[in-house]
């Protein structure tokens, strides 16, 4: 067996970087778990080495091929990386994670109740592990789907991947927040693009308007791919269907209003638990989801059971995924959130899994801005 120690990336949250190294072993338990790994990590554990704190594991000789390090550079602790050599020698291993942009497309954004940066990428991976897609993480121009979207976190993660990404917000002014810092960042990084915020109407009536950013391809050899589009739609997430094409999504990554400083607001009015949205708007987002397709859905445990969230999902036919590592990413957020992930499989059974075509995400109207 060949031994790795991984560096785990300083969190600017504390209570966070309390819970990364255990976090980092169950994401670490998942990769493993997911088959797109040649050599499977095991014997992981949390250990200190020169007073540092890194994660261990070990894989079969001859070790870490090429591919593998491409997938684990995107752990979302990830801050470097060494062979063990002997009982006290660490040999530095190059680590070139998914980044096709710079890293301050997500770290310039700072804003109350703002979802912590490296749980957004932990939240990504695993959703994207669970699913179909799983095979085509580090290759395909997937689409990622936030239907509660707010200022854009999980859309610039999928937009840092090479994805493109789609979002669905209620609330207005965070629609045009991340539609201002978009335009802004991406003017000041003199990339390529178009960018417009437009109506979508049909018969006639408003049913929400549209941000849309379409990123043109990188010169950069070293960041090279397709071009990208990020687009966001200002109406109520339970209505998604009527603006979205049905299995438009390879994955589904949201992270539910925690019921402390913002409520889930449904017809009922608003509310501290995030069941009665979810109970409303997973049906919707289980017709967004590709076949195969995965959704990963973080809230508050202290507003709303575990058991509970878990119902919702498989009332609307998805597949919880449990095993090793999926029951270990629970962590504290601060003393009235308790934050707990889980993630469900849409069927392979269901037909339509083609990848649709520019613009193939919005339903069709001769009316659409």
């Amino acid at each position: 067996m060949i031994g790795y120690a991984l560096l785990l990336a300083p969190s600017a949250n504390r209570v966070y970087a309390d819970a990364a190294a255990r976090l980092a072993r169950a994401e670490l338990t998942v990769f493993a778990g997911s088959g797109v790994l040649d050599a499977a990590p095991v014997d992981a554990a949390v250990e200190r080495i020169g007073g540092v704190e890194y994660l261990t594991f070990a894989v079969p000789e001859p070790g870490l091929g090429a591919r593998d390090l491409a997938h684990l550079a995107n752990l979302s602790a990830a801050y470097a990386l060494f062979e063990r050599v002997g009982d006290d020698l660490l040999r530095p291993v190059p680590l070139h994670p998914l980044a096709r942009y710079d890293s301050d497309l997500i770290t310039i954004p700072k804003y109350a109740g703002k979802t912590n940066e490296q749980f957004t990428r932990l939240l990504l991976n695993v959703t994207l592990l669970a699913s179909a897609s799983a095979p085509r993480m580090l290759d395909a121009p997937l689409v990622v789907l936030d239907p509660l979207c707010g200022r854009g976190t999980t859309l610039n993660q999928a937009l840092m991947y090479g994805y493109d990404g789609i979002g669905v917000e209620q609330d207005g002014k965070d629609v045009d927040a991340y539609a201002a810092f978009l335009r802004t960042w991406l003017r000041r990084k003199r990339l390529k693009h178009t960018a417009e915020t437009v109506p979508v109407r049909r018969d006639r009536r408003l049913l929400a308007r549209r941000f849309e950013a379409v990123l043109a391809p990188s010169r950069d050899a070293h960041r090279a791919g397709a071009t990208q589009r990020v687009t966001v739609l200002h109406t109520d997430t339970t209505r998604a269907r009527e603006v979205l094409r049905a299995r438009c999504a390879d994955v589904i990554v949201t992270d539910a209003p925690y019921g402390v400083a913002h409520g889930s607001r449904t017809d009922a009015g608003l509310s501290r638990s995030p069941l009665d949205l979810l109970t409303a708007a997973v049906p919707v987002w289980r017709e967004l989801l590709r076949p195969g397709g995965a959704l990963g859905l973080s809230w508050n445990t202290h507003v709303a059971p575990r058991a509970a969230a878990e119902a919702v999902l498989a009332d609307a036919g998805l597949r919880v995924v449990d095993g090793p590592g999926w029951g270990d990413l629970a962590h504290r957020v601060d003393q009235a959130i308790e934050r707990d992930v889980v993630v469900a499989v849409a069927s392979d059974g269901d037909s339509g899994s083609a990848r649709p075509t520019p613009r193939g995400d919005l339903e069709p109207s001769p009316e659409n801005g």
